[in-house]
C-alpha cells in the first residue's frame, strides 16, 4: 500500500487539489445560481434543478482533467467523447424536443418575464391559452385555465410563441 502512495503521490496530491479547487468553485456558482434565483422569485425546486445542472457540469469537467493527471492520451480521450457524443447525438437526434424543452427551461431560469401566479395569455394559432402560471418545471410549464383544466405546455414553444401578461401575481387576488 505504500508502495502504490509512493508511486502515485504526485498524482494523488494533483487530483486532491483539483478536485478541492472546482467543489469550491461549483459550490461559489452554485450560490450564484441560488442567490439569482431567489432574488428573481423563481421557486425552489426550479433553483435547485439548475444547481444539479452545475453541479453535473463541474463534475464532468472534473473527470476530464482527472484523466490528465493519471496520464491518459488525448487520443484516448478523444476517442472516448467522439464516441459518446456520437451516441448522444444520435439518441437526441431522435428525442430533439427533450433536449429543446430541457435547454429552454435553463434559458427559461434566467431570463423569463413571468413567474408562478402570472396570469398569461399565449397567443397561438391553433391552442390560445389564458390561464394561470401553477409551476415551471424543466420540460414544460403548468398553466391553470378559467375551467380549471390544469394545461401542459412545451418550455420550447412557450420562448417560441408571443406570451401576454395579463394580471401580475394573479393567485393575491
Amino acid at each position: 500500500m505504500t508502495q502504490f502512495f509512493n508511486t502515485y503521490y504526485t498524482e494523488i496530491i494533483n487530483s486532491v487539489i483539483i478536485f478541492g479547487v472546482l467543489f469550491i468553485i461549483q459550490f461559489i456558482a452554485n450560490l450564484m445560481v441560488s442567490k439569482l434565483g431567489r432574488s428573481r422569485h423563481k421557486n425552489r425546486a426550479r433553483i435547485k434543478l439548475v444547481g444539479r445542472y452545475v453541479s453535473v457540469t463541474f463534475f464532468l469537467i472534473a473527470l476530464l482533467i482527472e484523466a490528465f493527471i493519471l496520464g491518459i492520451a488525448i487520443d484516448d480521450i478523444i476517442l472516448l467523447f467522439s464516441s459518446v457524443f456520437a451516441i448522444l447525438g444520435i439518441t437526441l437526434f431522435a428525442n430533439w424536443s427533450i433536449l429543446s424543452n430541457v435547454t429552454s427551461g435553463i434559458v427559461m431560469f434566467f431570463s423569463f418575464p413571468y413567474k408562478i401566479g402570472d396570469k398569461i395569455h399565449i397567443h397561438d394559432k391553433e391552442h390560445e391559452v389564458i390561464g394561470i402560471i401553477e409551476d415551471i418545471r424543466s420540460f414544460q410549464v403548468h398553466i391553470r385555465n378559467s375551467n380549471g383544466d390544469l394545461l401542459t405546455y412545451p418550455n420550447n414553444m412557450f420562448l417560441q410563441k408571443a406570451v401576454t401578461l395579463v394580471e401580475k401575481d394573479a393567485y393575491d387576488k
